[in-house]
């Protein structure tokens, strides 16, 4: 069974950071796609940034130079660091693996993050 747990998500004041983990188990994340999407009330699910073959990742470019994404294989971890978090950051965060070869997608439960002073 296919699991992915986020965690690290709660409320923070503007310009605050935050690292999202995304634990993986049942899949082995150096054979997938990894990436965050959001969701903000009201809105449609977004993605903010992606992590596939090796080093290559790409970002929102509402989040460029603001979020970094990474992947610990040995830890089959995906993580989202974010800095200088704005009000419009605020959202339920979603992991979600997609395999390199079968295309099979998976998702996290979600986590909140909170923009706000």
């Amino acid at each position: 069974q296919v699991q992915l747990v986020e965690s690290g998500g709660g409320l923070v004041q503007p310009g605050g950071s935050l690292r999202l983990s995304c634990a993986a188990s049942g899949i082995t994340v150096s054979g997938y796609a990894m990436t965050w999407y959001r969701q903000a009330p009201g809105k449609q699910r977004e993605l903010v940034a992606s992590s596939t073959i090796g080093t290559r990742t790409t970002y929102a470019d509402s989040v460029k130079g603001r979020f970094t994404i990474s992947r610990d294989n040995a830890k089959n971890t995906v993580f989202l660091q974010m800095s200088v978090l704005k009000p419009e950051d605020t959202a339920v965060y979603y992991c979600n693996a997609r395999g390199l070869v079968s295309g099979r997608e998976y998702w996290g439960q979600g986590t909140q993050v909170t923009v706000s002073s």
